[in-house]
């Protein structure tokens, strides 16, 4: 995969779901999550995914950069619940989680879009794909890159007025669809994030109820 597409295949290999949400801070995404969640904690992707793994059996070796009896505090450890981190590019905040689904249900992005806009892709460890965009709490667009003309959303055509993305899946290769059509919504949408952006240590927390 492409590495101008963040987040993407080779940061995450079991697949991930991002939501992009323009003109609101990344720790005002996570407090729009509709669920219980645990005091935020700044992680690099490797530390999230160590505690994902070992969960409370993580120690400080596993984490050297993270103070252990914070995380303890902070509730991170005290779950089997999605771990979400979120950061910032330009005007756009994003919430990243490694695999999913919880970023996938309807109503974290209708949540998330309340008053602006946001942008929702998911990709699994199997390879499916789908992109949905909303505004102000509805759904505009939502659909399989592979299978564009069947789209669920309440105004399809509008994601694609503003980005052009049906052509950019026209004039690829199929394989191609969802990376084609994922870049170029977001370079229009201008919350094309590079792949640095999520290397550093972000706010992160634990969604107890997630699943």
């Amino acid at each position: 995969m492409n590495e101008s597409i963040f987040p993407n295949s080779d940061l995450y290999e079991t697949g991930y779901c991002v939501i992009f949400v323009q003109g609101i801070s990344p720790m005002d995404v996570l407090c729009r999550i509709p669920h219980r969640r645990s005091r935020a904690v700044e992680l690099d992707r490797s530390e999230l995914e160590a505690i994902k793994a070992l969960g409370a059996e993580v120690e400080q070796g596993d984490i050297s950069e993270v103070n252990l009896d914070e995380l303890e505090r902070s509730g991170i450890l005290h779950s089997n619940g999605p771990l979400l981190r979120a950061g910032r590019y330009g005007d756009w905040a994003f919430v990243v989680e490694s695999e999913g689904p919880f970023l996938a249900k309807e109503e974290i992005l209708k949540a998330v879009s309340g008053g602006t806009a946001a942008l929702f892709a998911q990709m699994s460890e199997t390879a499916a794909a789908w992109i949905s965009y909303a505004e102000d709490g509805e759904i505009l667009s939502s659909f399989d890159p592979l299978f564009p003309d069947s789209d669920y959303g309440k105004w399809p055509a509008i994601l694609d007025g503003l980005t052009g993305y049906r052509k950019a899946i026209d004039s690829g290769e199929r394989a191609d669809a969802y990376e084609n059509a994922l870049r170029k919504i977001q370079e229009a949408l201008k919350c094309a994030v590079s792949p640095a952006v999520d290397a550093v240590r972000l706010p992160t927390v634990r969604v107890a109820d997630g699943y």
